[in-house]
């Protein structure tokens, strides 16, 4: 399936994030990267252009692994020194073992029951699985325009996902998980829950 420009373009994706999160932008990463101490391996799912290692985690010196399906966001991870590994998180291939394993804003690509996804992560993680999820959206805008460009933009490579979270279907999927949750919190000015699991 096509990939939306965005997702072919780390300067487009940075601009279309920096747009919907505002003076927010900067924030959701600040909250992710806090939940992670210096010298940790991590595995980022999903990780975009790994804008989280970049400029917060590589800060920290920690063992970094970003997984994506755009070989072009793995191929600059790499050249910024990071390890980065083109994957598809539609198989089944177990992920690379961390102590932190983490997802930012993607968890939404698998609905309607993400449960796998994130069950691989679990068993993953040494220490802790961090996901943090979208729960005020453009795609799912009452404005037919807005959502149907929200949902065009937002294609990462495996289709249109016409679905996203709520802070309320959020916490329902992830009281399944309840044992094994840490915390939750509201991040990024609103627009984003943070949920930290153990391992």
């Amino acid at each position: 399936m096509s990939t939306s420009l965005i997702y072919r373009n780390s300067t487009l994706y940075e601009v279309l994030m920096r747009g919907l999160y505002g003076r927010y932008y900067a924030a959701r990463y600040r909250a992710v990267a806090a939940s992670i101490p210096a010298g940790a391996s991590v595995a980022d799912v999903c990780c975009g252009p790994a804008t989280l290692y970049t400029r917060y985690l590589r800060e920290k010196s920690v063992d970094y692994t970003g997984l994506d399906l755009n070989d072009g966001f793995i191929a600059e991870l790499t050249k910024a020194g990071g390890r980065g590994l083109v994957w598809n998180m539609n198989s089944d291939a177990a992920l690379p073992a961390a102590d932190y394993v983490l997802m930012q804003a993607s968890l939404y690509h698998f609905l309607p029951d993400p449960a796998a996804v994130l069950d691989r992560m679990l068993a993953a993680a040494r220490t802790q699985v961090i996901v943090a999820e979208p729960i005020r959206n453009l795609a799912t805008s009452d404005n037919r325009l807005l959502a149907a460009v929200g949902q065009r933009f937002t294609n990462a490579g495996t289709g249109t996902q016409a679905h996203r979270f709520t802070e309320s279907t959020l916490d329902a999927f992830f009281a399944r998980y309840a044992d094994r949750v840490v915390r939750s919190e509201v991040i990024a000015g609103g627009r984003e829950k943070m949920y930290v699991l153990s391992a």
